[in-house]
């Protein structure tokens, strides 16, 4: 149930209607009580967090950016404590894929991941890592019937809630699931566009935001998530080889990732690497014994094994799952351990 209702006044605006809420604050249009100015007003619902919002409000009033939703004033200790943002009149991202369930047209989403990235260079630059780049958290200022006429500049990437800068990780509007412990350790950001560092709460820098990245990117392409080394091609075959390869590149180990937001952008808009995506994961070569060895860090595996047991590189073109629970599961498999289907029939 919301804390505020239509009309109320919070600074010099009115609030006009609900347009998001999370599990601390939730979001408002309001306008001004006397322009006609309208802007986005974020409320706190918790208390507990005006810390962490006043964090996150000095964040982004810092950084200027055309690709990134501004912030005008903050009030951490009112009642309610609140964050004034620009308004963007547009749908999320997430609104625009559910839209688009095959795909949106494919120029429309290299325009949209570049501005995406324009906005995560300059924030990379400021210090500051997302660490929580998703569809819903991608604006866009035109409508969804007019996607096929989106282009970089109608991009605004918000929600620098969990965001990290000088050590400090702020998180005053999650969504239920966005912040974990695991042995300890905080681990921030969305499940399913999490790197691979983020869910082991390890250090992460800007690379950790170019992995979510690589999931937007396949899943504006083909309107599902990636599995296993599927390239987006493979589900959509207009797609031409220099966005596998950003794909590729992105969703990958960070060491093997783009450097930073702007070499990513480089190759998105260069169109880097088209026509010469990368081969998938060589057979494993066999040791002097017999035995194979793992093509990423050279120590031994057995001939049954899909992934390195060692460092986790997958040692097979493609790795099967169930269709019933979507586990990895062993081709030599009649049966999924996990759930008991029969694979002989129902593996993909």
């Amino acid at each position: 149930m919301s804390v505020m209702t239509p009309g109320e006044r919070i600074s010099n605006y009115l609030l006009e209607e609900r347009v998001g809420a999370g599990s601390f604050a939730e979001v408002w249009r309001a306008k001004h009580h006397v322009f006609d100015e309208v802007v986005a007003i974020k409320i706190l619902t918790d208390a507990q967090y005006v810390r962490n919002f006043r964090q996150e409000g000095v964040v982004v009033h810092g950084i200027h950016h055309p690709n990134i939703v501004r912030a005008f004033d903050i009030d951490p200790y009112g009642d309610p404590p609140y964050l004034i943002m620009e308004y963007v009149d547009g749908p999320s991202l997430r609104q625009v894929i559910d839209g688009h369930p095959q795909g949106l047209p494919i120029p429309a989403a290299v325009e949209i991941l570049r501005g995406i990235l324009a906005a995560l260079a300059c924030a990379h630059d400021a210090g500051l890592v997302h660490r929580d780049v998703k569809p819903a958290n991608t604006l866009l200022s035109r409508g969804i019937a007019d996607v096929a006429e989106l282009c970089a500049q109608d991009v605004k990437v918000t929600d620098f809630g969990l965001g990290r800068t000088g050590g400090v990780t702020t998180n005053s509007m999650m969504q239920s699931g966005s912040l974990l412990t695991e042995g300890g350790k905080n681990i921030a950001g969305t499940l399913a566009y999490m790197s691979p560092e983020q869910k082991t709460g390890d250090e992460q820098d800007g690379r950790s935001d170019l992995y979510a990245c690589g999931i937007v990117l396949f899943e504006m392409l083909t309107g599902v998530r990636p599995e296993g080394n599927e390239l987006p091609s493979a589900i959509r075959p207009d797609v031409p080889a220099h966005l596998d390869h950003v794909f590729r590149r992105a969703y990958s180990r960070l060491e093997r990732r783009f450097g930073s937001a702007g070499e990513m952008l480089e190759a998105l808009s260069a169109g880097a690497g088209a026509g010469s995506v990368p081969p998938p994961p060589p057979v494993p070569s066999v040791g002097p014994l017999g035995g194979a060895k793992c093509p990423g860090c050279a120590r031994g595996v057995g001939p049954e094994h899909q992934f390195c047991i060692h460092c986790g590189e997958q040692l097979v073109e493609a790795v099967p799952r169930c269709q019933s629970c979507e586990a990895f599961v062993n081709r030599k498999d009649n049966f999924c351990i996990f759930c008991g289907t029969d694979l002989r029939t129902k593996t993909k």
